[in-house]
């Protein structure tokens, strides 16, 4: 294909268009606190919506935005996501209700499902096989820089100009990445492989998906293990501020445990072609019971003070080492079977696992009492329920029919 720019400014491109969502989520976790103070002091657990709201707005966006760039192409699919994302993030800033803050998120979510989503189809529409993967490994190396750097950035943002600056952040950088795209990439979709958008196709995909035993429960497991990573992205700003006091030295304790469960993407690399996706889901999912376990007794038991800290932080570590080590994985056994059917596929499986997780994590996040146990217990729960479907999931396999 002419024009297109080398391999590691595609590289670039993809991977800032893909961190919108890590940014959108990570940056914005400094300022609850501003956010609490000025529009629920009564109910401080009411803001931490701002996170699971915009997540939801995200999984259904998932649902639309991949047939839709296969009928109208990539880049106006981009552009129009990018283009509600930065009016939703400049609508956010004139917000002077809770309410109406949580609306400009969930538009943002919305908009911000098709960077995230598209990105991935151009990947595919340039690259197959190994190429493919390799172009992959590269992106996920720089997506796994912004939640490490993203709550740091939004700490300075706000000391800069409060929660406000934070949303003009959002914007900027999406105006940024969105106009490097537009002038750099050029439409990777020829028209004569575009495939008009048909709600009956979609709704023949859902019912394929839901029917498959093996999709079903590698869905089931997926919500589960994504409920408890935004179980703990949403209440781990106030267990810092409010439990521990250390509200100042979250974003760099945030930062160090993201780059340190980064490595999980390494480990499993190097694992799965040995041990299996479904094995290594089950492993960890297994060590997860224990460390949750673990969690929920320390604290039961009146564990307190430095020792309690660098428990929960080596539980942090493990969670989001967890979701490393199981989400790729789900994804990619719920996606096996579902090869003919690839694009539809992939949007319902994402926008039915991303959904479902925001209905599990949002009374976790309602339970938070200004103590660790609420969400200790919730995750425990979580990940207790996607281990049971790992079992189910194992029975599923060994019922199909071999061809």
């Amino acid at each position: 294909m002419p024009n297109l720019p080398s391999k590691g400014e595609f590289v670039a491109i993809v991977a800032m268009l893909t961190a919108t969502i890590a940014f959108a989520i990570d940056a914005m976790l400094p300022a609850l606190p501003q956010l609490t103070a000025e529009f629920s002091p009564e109910d401080p657990n009411r803001v931490q919506l701002v996170v699971t709201i915009f997540v939801l707005g995200m999984g259904l966006g998932t649902l639309v935005t991949g047939p839709l760039s296969d009928a109208f192409g990539r880049k106006p699919v981009v552009l129009a996501g990018a283009g509600l994302y930065i009016l939703s993030s400049l609508t956010a800033i004139l917000a002077h209700s809770l309410e109406m803050l949580l609306l400009a998120r969930f538009f943002m979510g919305l908009g911000a499902a098709g960077p995230r989503v598209v990105a991935m189809a151009i990947v595919r529409d340039l690259y197959a096989g190994r190429g493919m993967a390799q172009i992959m490994s590269f992106v996920m190396i720089i997506f796994t820089l912004v939640p490490a750097i993203a709550p740091l950035l939004g700490a300075q943002l706000i000391v800069l100009g409060g929660w406000h600056a934070v949303f003009w952040g959002f914007a900027l950088f999406s105006i940024l990445t969105a106009s490097w795209f537009a002038l750099r990439l050029p439409e990777t979709l020829p028209r004569e492989n575009r495939r008009p958008f048909q709600a009956a196709k979609l709704r023949a995909a859902t019912l394929e998906v839901l029917t498959h035993p093996v999709v079903r429960l590698s869905i089931v497991a997926q919500t589960f293990c994504f409920a408890a990573l935004f179980s703990m992205i949403s209440n781990v700003q106030p267990i810092y501020d409010v439990f521990f006091q250390r509200a100042d030295s979250f974003p760099l304790w945030f930062g160090g445990i993201a780059i340190a469960s980064s490595s999980a993407s390494f480990l499993n690399a190097a694992l799965v072609m040995r041990v299996g996706m479904r094995r290594l889901v089950t492993g960890m999912l297994s060590a997860q019971v224990l460390f949750s376990t673990t969690m929920v007794l320390l604290i039961a038991f009146g564990l307190s003070g430095t020792a309690l800290f660098a428990a929960f932080v080596l539980w942090q570590t493990t969670v989001f080492f967890q979701a490393g080590m199981t989400l790729g994985n789900l994804n990619a056994l719920a996606m096996e079977p579902m090869g003919h059917i690839a694009g539809l596929a992939a949007s319902i499986i994402g926008a039915l696992a991303t959904v479902g997780a925001v209905a599990l994590a949002i009374p976790v996040s309602l339970l938070f009492d200004g103590t660790p146990l609420p969400v200790a217990i919730g995750i425990l729960v979580q990940v207790i329920c996607a281990l049971i479907a790992m079992q189910w999931l194992r029975r599923a396999e060994a019922a199909q029919p071999v061809t």
